[in-house]
């Protein structure tokens, strides 16, 4: 798999990861991803090329290609990414796999669960747990 060439996607499952998964985002100008933090998965993202905003409990920055960040377990781990740019940007996330999975998304000031969803015989549980 080329994270350069090929189209935004997950790749963790496809590529035979069962501990680990992966996705290849491409924003194009002016798009984001929500700001959250996740229960029980850490996430590690590389810039690849364009200069996508990084933003953490300590601030934003501007990320390079091939800088690296990290994103704990729990608050301390919140992150959003988002294109400031005029020009798209492309980074890819690297996450542990948790299953289930319980995700807080601070600016809409709710939380959200999945379950199930690396088990295909068992019934896929998703929904939110708290709304304001």
């Amino acid at each position: 798999m080329n994270l350069l060439d090929g189209a935004p996607r997950r790749f963790g499952e496809a590529l035979g990861g069962t501990l680990w998964g992966g996705t290849l985002y491409e924003l194009a100008p002016g798009e984001s991803l929500p700001y959250h933090w996740q229960v029980g998965e850490e996430e590690w993202v590389v810039a690849l090329t364009g200069r996508p905003t990084l933003r953490t409990p300590e601030g934003e920055r501007a990320l390079e290609p091939w800088d690296v960040a990290v994103f704990v377990r729990g608050p301390a781990g919140a992150h959003q990414l988002r294109n400031d740019t005029d020009s798209p940007v492309r980074f890819v996330m690297f996450s542990t796999v948790s299953d289930p999975e319980v995700v807080t998304y601070l600016d809409e000031d709710r939380t959200g669960v999945i379950a199930n969803w690396s088990r295909p015989e068992q019934p896929r549980i998703r929904g939110w747990v708290h709304e304001p």
